[in-house]
């Protein structure tokens, strides 16, 4: 599984990055989690407000955080 955490590292993107991290580490699911930081490669995914996340390439959160039972939950819908 591909996760990709989009945000230019503001505190609410790290917040985000962070979440997503310790949902990984509780669903015991093998995941990449990917920070993408640059703008040229956030424009190409074509969202448009960070920060941002995109699970094997399906957008999932744009512009909040997250609550963790979120993240979970996309979690266990992208392994069925």
């Amino acid at each position: 599984m591909k996760i990709e955490v989009l945000g230019t590292g503001c505190t609410t993107c790290n917040t985000v990055e962070a979440i997503v991290k310790e949902a990984v580490a509780k669903s015991g699911i093998n995941a990449e989690v990917k920070k993408v930081s640059n703008r040229l490669d956030i424009a190409k995914t074509g969202v448009k407000m960070t920060p941002a996340v995109i699970i094997d390439g399906q957008i999932k959160l744009v512009g909040k955080i997250p609550e963790i039972e979120d993240v979970l939950g996309w979690l266990r819908e992208s392994t069925q």
